[in-house]
């Protein structure tokens, strides 16, 4: 049986005008429109609803058992679709959102602060894991989606991507490298370095840029914390590779390292899983704030 809304909702109108242009103009269409739906619906059901004459519409036995039927459910169904719509337009709560730490650091304050600023009642929960943790936590259903580096692409996540960001290299002002503007990664063969250890999803791509281009280095310590491998840095252990996200401080120089190369920061939730309306309202900061962003965009 294929009978629509739109049809229930003209037949209720006929009955209670007992008139089909009256009705046609309580619903703002046209009167063949009406009859048409009308007729539709009897042709479905396969009963008359209405008696006709040249002055007014009665509805059958058949009709008046619709009507009184089809008005209760349609303020049922009037209840729910308001109560949907108001869910949908709620703007306090909790978001929980797992980001590994150098997202964290480079991404999440600032979406956190926007989101406070537009939405006083919004609360964010940011969980601040390492990348295998931040797959596990959307996977379990532990938080609402996560921000993550280039995620295996095995089918379990529906993902976006927002983002570019390239690594650079950071050193102190007074090592050699610091005094040219931009550091090709040849220039990286036989020096100390530091880097983020495996718990990290930047550390094998940057693995992988410099086993491509056969660059052997010395890598003297590895860290869970971009900030760990920069007080090393500050220490003169060594100079780093790390994520334009993860800014240095102050004391130490960022050079870009030629040619480009990038780590893809992803959106992920868990696979044909809607989000809430307030996780989507933090998605789609993190994905304003991420096209605002100086480092690589997308597209």
């Amino acid at each position: 049986m294929n009978i629509s809304l739109r049809q229930l909702r003209v037949f209720l109108a006929v009955a209670q005008q007992q008139h089909f242009r009256r009705a046609a103009e309580s619903l703002h269409l046209s009167q063949p429109a009406v009859s048409r739906h009308v007729a539709e619906l009897e042709a479905e059901l396969g009963l008359k609803l209405f008696d006709r004459n040249t002055r007014e519409v009665v509805p059958t036995d058949a009709g008046r058992y619709l009507e009184n039927a089809i008005s209760r459910v349609l303020d049922e169904l009037e209840g729910v679709l308001s109560h949907v719509h108001s869910e949908s337009e709620r703007r306090h709560g909790k978001v929980h959102v797992a980001s590994v730490p150098t997202l964290s650091a480079g991404l999440m304050p600032q979406c956190i602060a926007d989101c406070i600023r537009r939405y006083p009642d919004l609360t964010i929960q940011l969980h601040d894991e390492a990348q295998t943790m931040v797959l596990d936590s959307v996977r379990g259903g532990e938080v609402d989606f996560g921000l993550a580096i280039d995620p295996p692409a095995t089918g379990e996540f529906d993902s976006e991507l927002i983002l570019r960001d390239p690594f650079v290299l950071v050193c102190r002002p007074d090592h050699p490298l610091a005094r040219l503007e931009r550091v090709p990664w040849r220039k990286l063969r036989g020096q100390r370095l530091v880097l983020l250890d495996y718990s990290s999803g930047s550390r094998r791509l940057i693995d992988h840029a410099l086993d491509s281009r056969g660059i052997e280095v010395d890598i003297v310590q590895q860290t869970g914390h971009t900030l760990t491998a920069f007080r090393m840095v500050e220490a003169g252990l060594g100079i780093s590779v790390s994520p334009a996200l993860s800014p240095a401080p102050d004391t130490l120089v960022t050079r870009p390292l030629t040619p480009t190369e990038h780590r893809n920061v992803v959106l992920l939730k868990r696979r044909q899983r809607s989000l809430s309306p307030l996780a989507a309202l933090v998605w789609e900061r993190l994905r304003a704030l991420a096209a605002a962003s100086p480092a690589a965009p997308v597209g």
